[in-house]
């Protein structure tokens, strides 16, 4: 070893782990510089845009915009609508039951003729059974019943001896359903809803040059015509010129009923203010309901009756005879055993099937 050199730690046999740490005043200056210089300071962040919070804020407002035009229409239909006293008041049976009925009174002017008086022109009844199933039955107007108080006779004489109370009655009486809901409908009422949705397309694939109901069909047209309010109304009371007599009529105004729902629950009304006015002051002046039935009650009816429609669950109970003469009343429907049990008992059960109709 050179003179004046100091011996290393091998050669001194001090082990490497046991030789003194370097002070950091020896460290690089890339090390010095990461501890001991601040970090450099980072450029201002950039405004993000934020479409989504836009977008929630835009659907608050419409949803807003929505409901206020929902309270603001139920509060005019349920102040709007007239009501008359027709519930029984007995004890309810399962389900949800509505009689819908035309008048055919002459007060409102859509029919002129020397006619006094009101009967039910047309008589439905629209049941949704607890299991969900919705059907719609048509009872003919001369169907041969037992009206409370005043014994056998055509069910369209209850609504004349006793307005709606009696024809609720006697229909409750015969089906051994509670009615829960009454909703009528005038003749000029039927013109004034298809008027307000627009018109509606309705079908018949014969001639008619009909002159009670003023209804005149040229098939050479074709056999579905879109019609008017007035056409519609001639097209739902024809009845003489039908082969089929008062069940064809009861067919044609479950199709008008059906077009107008159909149009009425359409993207072209419900998106339309002016449609939704003017079907709105139609209804309200075309309907008289119950006392207590509301806004929601109307609106429940009309998805039950779309359902039923569209399961094909809508007709005439099984019909023994639409000739039927028991004295003093003339020509009467009488239906089978008398008062279809069967038929009535599948009904409040759910378990009606389109073959249990009658078929016309």
């Amino acid at each position: 070893m050179p003179a004046g050199t100091a011996p290393s730690a091998r050669s001194r046999n001090v082990s490497p782990a046991l030789a003194p740490a370097r002070s950091s005043r020896y460290a690089p200056s890339s090390t010095l510089n990461q501890h001991t210089q601040p970090a450099p300071p980072r450029p201002p962040a950039r405004k993000r845009h934020r479409p989504l919070r836009w977008l929630a804020i835009t659907l608050v407002i419409l949803l807003a915009l929505v409901g206020a035009r929902a309270a603001w229409l139920i509060h005019d239909v349920n102040s709007k609508l007239s009501r008359v006293q027709a519930l029984s008041g007995v004890q309810a049976t399962p389900g949800e039951t509505w009689l819908i009925v035309g008048s055919d009174s002459r007060a409102d002017g859509a029919v002129v003729d020397n006619t006094d008086g009101a009967r039910s022109d047309s008589i439905m009844l629209l049941h949704r059974a607890p299991g969900g199933q919705s059907s719609l039955i048509s009872l003919p107007r001369d169907t041969y019943v037992e009206i409370p108080g005043y014994g056998g006779n055509k069910i369209n004489a209850a609504y004349a001896y006793g307005g709606p109370t009696l024809l609720v009655a006697t229909v409750e009486q015969l089906t051994g359903l509670t009615v829960d809901h009454y909703v009528e409908v005038g003749m000029g009422g039927v013109s004034s809803l298809v008027d307000a949705v627009g018109g509606i397309n309705v079908c018949l694939d014969y001639d008619v040059d009909d002159a009670d109901s003023g209804l005149v069909w040229d098939t050479a047209q074709g056999e579905c015509q879109d019609v008017d309010g007035a056409k519609a109304l001639a097209y739902s009371r024809m009845r003489k010129s039908d082969p089929a007599g008062d069940i064809g009529r009861a067919l044609r105004q479950r199709a008008v009923i059906s077009a107008v729902v159909s149009r009425a629950v359409s993207p072209t009304t419900l998106l339309s203010f002016t449609r939704q006015d003017a079907l709105v002051n139609a209804g309200t002046k075309a309907l008289t309901v119950d006392e207590d039935t509301s806004v929601l009650d109307l609106g429940k009816m009309l998805l039950a009756f779309r359902s039923a429609s569209n399961a094909g669950l809508t007709g005439a109970p099984p019909i023994a005879s639409v000739d039927y003469e028991p004295g003093g009343i003339g020509a009467a429907v009488l239906l089978q055993d008398t008062t279809a049990p069967d038929f009535f008992a599948k009904l409040r059960a759910g378990t009606l099937t389109a073959a249990d109709f009658d078929q016309p």
